[in-house]
């Protein structure tokens, strides 16, 4: 299933939802500071994936999610997320070893998900709206499924027994701006974050891994706060 064939929908329910709650929104009286309380978003992410020994290369991750942000002033708020990527086709080749007697080739494609909530800083504008986050949580990926099941049957059958785990502690921390288009939609063009997993591999001794996140999309308010 391509990508675009789940965002275009979810991104024409999000301009649907936007569209009722602006119908439905009152004007304000004078004197009266509004912003957002509730707002939910869609983006496009891309993530540099280390791999977690040098006898590979690093991943290219593409993917798209979600988000859902409740504010409890005009400057911070709640998000949660959950992104999902597929990654590129990546070559690989481990030298001899106790579980390889003969070496091992191959390749390696696979998924990954994260899913994450942390607190949200952004500074409101008329034109344009920085904001930072940190968020904490944790990632799955199928990887290792595909690629060692495959690769040990043939050597050697226990040493999925001791295969990287597939689910991860997630941390990310990072920046953007959104462009407000009218009250109700914002372009988010940017988001550059730092993406930390720990998928243990005890082939290699490796168990952290720092990746480059970018992501944009648009971001839709649904509810709105007063003082």
């Amino acid at each position: 299933m391509k990508l675009t064939n789940v965002l275009v929908p979810v991104v024409m329910l999000l301009l649907a939802l936007s569209a009722s709650a602006q119908t439905r929104q009152p004007l304000p009286e004078p004197g009266v500071i509004l912003w957002p309380k509730l707002e939910i978003g869609a983006d496009y992410s891309y993530v540099r994936f280390p791999a977690t020994t040098h006898f590979a290369a690093r991943h290219t991750l593409l993917g798209g999610g979600g988000f859902l942000i409740y504010n409890w002033n005009e400057f911070l708020g709640l998000r949660g997320e959950v992104q999902a990527y597929i990654s590129n086709k990546g070559a690989f080749v481990l030298p001899p070893s106790s579980t390889f007697p003969a070496g091992a080739a191959g390749t390696s494609q696979g998924n990954m998900i994260t899913y994450m909530v942390g607190p949200e800083f952004k500074v409101r504008s008329h034109f344009v709206q920085p904001f930072g986050n940190l968020l904490v949580g944790g990632a799955h990926t199928n990887i290792y499924d595909i690629l060692l099941k495959p690769l040990c049957q043939p050597t050697a059958g226990s040493c999925t027994t001791k295969a990287p785990t597939a689910e991860s502690f997630a941390l990310e921390f990072g920046a953007g701006i959104d462009l407000p288009i009218n009250k109700y939609i914002s372009l988010r063009p940017v988001q550059v974050d730092y993406l930390l997993t720990r998928f243990a591999n005890p082939f290699t001794r490796a168990s952290i891994q720092n990746s480059f996140h970018y992501s944009a999309g648009l971001t839709f308010t649904l509810a709105w706060g007063t003082y």
